[in-house]
């Protein structure tokens, strides 16, 4: 797969989380575009599953040393976007990034991190994994 990965677009990447979520019985919504407060946004994926939302944004950063680095500052607009998403649709969302490369991070920001490798593992464990963070 990691092969497969080295050659994708990041436009491809999002669409490859897209299936993975709509394979594990997830209503989704691909770069799903929305206003809160006068401002416009966009999440890449939003999948709907009973009463959970996860917001994904999917990260396919190069191999670089400032990637982790990127990926905290990412965080945080993340985390303020679902904020945004969660009180303009009255929907608790969980903001998750699925990053190309395992960089280690599990959470910050606000937001889970799983390596794209691991995303189908957090999605059937995923209640476990969103009470152990506090959603």
């Amino acid at each position: 797969m990691d092969s497969d990965l080295d050659d994708m677009t990041w436009q491809e990447f999002e669409e490859l989380l897209r299936d993975i979520m709509d394979q594990n019985d997830f209503e989704v919504q691909f770069r799903k575009i929305f206003s809160h407060d006068g401002r416009r946004y966009q999440i890449d994926v939003v999948g709907y599953r009973r009463d959970l939302c996860l917001c994904i944004d999917g990260k396919k950063y190069g191999r670089g040393r400032y990637r982790a680095g990127s990926l905290k500052t990412e965080a945080k607009k993340h985390y303020d976007r679902c904020r945004a998403h969660e009180e303009a649709l009255g929907i608790r969302s969980i903001p998750v990034i699925v990053s190309w490369i395992d960089d280690s991070l599990s959470f910050e920001n606000g937001c889970i991190f799983v390596p794209v490798a691991m995303l189908n593992d957090f999605l059937l464990n995923m209640d476990a994994v969103i009470d152990e963070f506090g959603y």
